[in-house]
């Protein structure tokens, strides 16, 4: 048998090592192949995006409303604006008539103030921009928090002394589970959840002393700063103390256990 004939009975007996269908999933595993290739980089975009991980996101307002302003330098309490946080799951965004309060004698003439007095006559709201969005599937109560003794300044970082209102941490699961597992150095009275500058002193913790059995005291609450009385006229009891003993110290107190199980925010 010549060459040229033996190659044509091999190409008529020889058979194809898989079947035909075979060539589709191929095709069909190339197109999954070049869509993958599009979709990761998209993900890994969008999963990094300030508005996915919320951290340094901070949206333009349609007023430029500064905390710094208001809160830092003349004093407003957080729950002047915002306030269901001690009553409610969420925090109210304000109405224009709060605002109005102040500003139907104050800036009346402000171009930028122009958008609260048009809500004012029209009755439709300001379209604030909400920072701190935490997604529908996930229950969020601010009043447990804040009655139970989690201060503004833990979340939302030192708002007092923001022009605009930026997101400082992530609000994602492991921050908060995290948080719930120890919870020690963010706890504080209740009625200094809105504080931002407070921090526990030795007249603190010797009032938290008073509130647990004997055995479980502090007893001699020392100062952070070894060199508090270097001056020689500084007040010990108004010396910061090591705030993880402090919570530490207030979980027993006032039996504060956050519960860590799916079901406490997936609901």
């Amino acid at each position: 048998m010549s060459l040229s004939a033996l190659r044509e009975w091999n190409a008529r007996t020889q058979r194809a090592p898989f079947p035909v269908c075979f060539d589709k999933l191929v095709r069909a595993g190339g197109l999954l192949a070049a869509g993958g290739a599009l979709y990761v980089p998209l993900l890994v975009a969008f999963a990094a995006s300030p508005k996915t991980t919320d951290v340094g996101y901070a949206p333009e307002q349609p007023i430029p409303y500064s905390h710094e302003l208001h809160v830092g330098q003349l004093g407003l309490d957080c729950r002047y604006c915002h306030t269901s946080v001690e009553v409610g799951p969420k925090a109210n965004i304000p109405p224009t008539q709060t605002c109005m309060n102040c500003h139907s004698k104050i800036l009346t003439e402000s171009d930028q103030l122009e958008p609260l007095r048009s809500s004012f006559r029209t009755g439709l709201s300001v379209e604030w921009i909400r920072v701190h969005d935490l997604p529908d599937y996930a229950f969020f109560n601010h009043s447990a928090h804040v009655t139970r003794g989690i201060g503004c300044v833990s979340c939302h970082g030192r708002v007092d002394q923001m022009t605009v209102v930026t997101q400082v941490e992530p609000l994602s699961m492991a921050w908060c589970v995290d948080c719930h597992r120890h919870p020690d150095e963010n706890l504080r009275p209740p009625e200094y959840a809105t504080d931002m500058e407070w921090r526990p002193t030795v007249r603190d913790g010797k009032r938290l002393d008073r509130e647990v059995p004997e055995d479980l005291r502090v007893g001699e609450w020392e100062p952070l700063d070894p060199n508090w009385n270097a001056s020689g006229n500084a007040d010990r009891n108004t010396q910061p103390v090591d705030p993880q003993v402090y919570g530490a110290l207030f979980k027993i107190a006032r039996d504060v256990a956050p519960p860590t199980d799916c079901s406490t925010c997936h609901r």
